[in-house]
């Protein structure tokens, strides 16, 4: 694939200073843990970071990035109780983080105020719960978190949980359980997007037949092009264009190049051979790095990810396209795709393909923003109809 002509790098630029980048999906805050236990004198982001990690304040601006939903994530293989302190910690991170670098980031709770905060010239910044672990089964956890500006939540990570199935993981609900359609039910009601990443295809399914408001994936790719579990299979694609939801389509290698799917495959079983737990992000993490010094990992390209972005685009249509690169989140990026610093990359090149400003401008951050207003609008609608669910998993599931 060719490089971008400098006319067309002029056009990106121009066009990111006129409307927010909004990605999907970062995992700084888990980053910031594992590195320096939150301690942003260790791991200062408003100084170069190149080469411990892929965010900083600088190539966040060299980016163009006008919005970042930071991930709130903790493994899902945590006790649960365990499980909802960590995330407490997480979220309180991400307020710490945006109180710290106030004239770099701006708190967004809602669509408006990421364009208030992107108009101020700071980086809206949003927070995003990945996993039902998070809530422990209840549903006034769920509620809490909103509270705390949590506005979206997966469904699942790398586990089933008691009411939802994950992507990787055996099936054991079929989907979603009462229970899980329940929980689908309340984020509705309360105005937090239902995140579909990392759920099973089934799980997708059920999500969007119980959801009275559009959905997302954070950071989610086409399984027609490479078939991770991870991705959405063409069905749900355009359930999803019915649904006038959005799919932020990832950077993930594993996720988007069939050869390093098929390469993460191999070292699934290889790891289950040697008494590793695959769904143990920490430990697969690991042992996947170990592994690649004796079997090199295929590279993944940036034309790989622009493959993705053209089938979602057939499948979906341009109005239901995001951006969700999981920087921070993975060991390593697509050639062309590094860091923060190159979503005009991926914007040069869709604009090579012959797509047109008011396109990239949806891909960019416009679709997200929609659907950010639409889920606002159901969730003040519902509320007018019902109040907070009492229900509990005992009683829906038994």
């Amino acid at each position: 694939m060719s490089t971008s002509s400098p006319t067309t790098s002029d056009r990106i630029s121009a066009l990111l200073r006129e409307h927010p980048l909004i990605d999907g999906h970062n995992d700084l805050p888990w980053h910031a843990r594992a590195e320096a236990g939150y301690d942003f004198d260790k791991l200062d982001i408003a100084t170069d970071l190149t080469g411990r990690g892929h965010t900083d304040l600088a190539r966040l601006r060299t980016g163009g990035v006008g919005a970042q939903f930071w991930s709130v994530f903790v493994p899902s293989n945590l006790p649960a109780g365990k499980a909802v302190t960590a995330t407490l910690e997480q979220i309180d991170a991400v307020h710490q983080m945006v109180a710290r670098y106030s004239t770099d980031l701006g708190l967004a709770r809602t669509a408006d105020e990421v364009e208030r905060v992107f108009a101020s010239g700071r980086i809206a910044s949003l927070l995003g719960a990945e996993g039902g672990q998070s809530i422990d089964s209840s549903l006034a956890t769920l509620r809490m978190l909103y509270v705390l500006g949590v506005r979206y939540m997966t469904l699942t990570h790398n586990d089933n949980n008691p009411w939802a199935d994950s992507a990787t993981d055996e099936p054991a609900h079929g989907g979603l359980t009462r229970f899980g359609v329940e929980v689908v039910r309340e984020m509705n009601r309360i105005g937090m997007m239902v995140d579909l990443s990392h759920v099973s295809a089934d799980t997708m399914r059920a999500a969007l037949a119980a959801s009275t408001a559009p959905v997302i994936f954070s950071h989610s790719s086409a399984y027609a092009v490479c078939s991770s579990p991870r991705n959405a299979p063409d069905d749900v694609l355009e359930t999803l264009r019915d649904n006038n939801g959005v799919i932020m389509g990832t950077f993930v290698p594993d996720f988007v190049s069939q050869a390093c799917a098929d390469w993460r495959a191999e070292s699934r079983e290889a790891a289950i051979a040697d008494g590793v737990d695959p769904k143990d992000h920490v430990a697969f993490t690991a042992y996947n790095k170990q592994r690649a010094e004796q079997q090199p990992k295929p590279v993944a390209t940036l034309a790989d990810v622009v493959a993705h972005f053209v089938h979602l685009r057939e499948v979906a249509g341009i109005d239901h396209i995001g951006v969700g690169g999981d920087y921070d989140g993975v060991d390593k990026l697509p050639e062309g795709l590094a860091d923060v610093s190159t979503y005009p990359a991926l914007l040069g090149a869709l604009a090579d393909l012959g797509w047109s400003d008011d396109d990239l401008a949806k891909v960019a951050g416009r679709n997200v923003l929609r659907v950010m207003r639409d889920v606002e609008a159901v969730a003040r609608d519902e509320q007018q109809t019902r109040g907070p669910s009492l229900a509990t998993i005992a009683e829906l599931d038994g």
